[in-house]
């Protein structure tokens, strides 16, 4: 009598293998496609913007600089920034329209700020701020 050990003891698991490494594939096709719109996506910003630095005037008045870049084409374009109090409240608010290039604005606040929160700028189909 021949007994076949494979079948006797469950170590054949060809069918599980294939299962496993389709689950791997498909997890990893759709992992790579969110990352290539990811990035596509971060990538292709009408208006896009850095904080250079900011500057505490005095008790009601804050200096922020921004480098910001505009796409030709690119409408309705609008930067924030919001002025931080030490107990991290928010004391001030800017919205402002923007230049492409270096950006001066005055935030006025409504007592002493310690920091400054550059929130972004967006453009008419960009919702994101950059």
């Amino acid at each position: 009598m021949s007994v076949d050990l494979a079948d006797r003891y469950g170590t054949n698991r060809g069918g599980r293998r294939v299962v496993l490494i389709a689950v791997t594939v498909a997890i990893s096709i759709v992992f790579l496609g969110w990352l290539g719109w990811a990035a596509w996506f971060d990538g292709t910003a009408n208006a896009k913007s850095q904080l250079q630095g900011f500057s505490i005037d005095d008790e009601h008045s804050t200096t922020v600089r921004a480098l910001v870049s505009i796409e030709d084409g690119a409408e309705d374009v609008h930067c924030r920034a919001r002025a931080l109090a030490e107990d991290k409240s928010v004391v001030g608010e800017l919205r402002f329209t923007p230049t492409d290039g270096l950006n001066v604005q005055e935030l006025t606040t409504e007592r002493l700020a310690v920091s400054v929160d550059w929130i972004g700028c967006t453009s008419e189909g960009q919702s994101r701020p950059q």
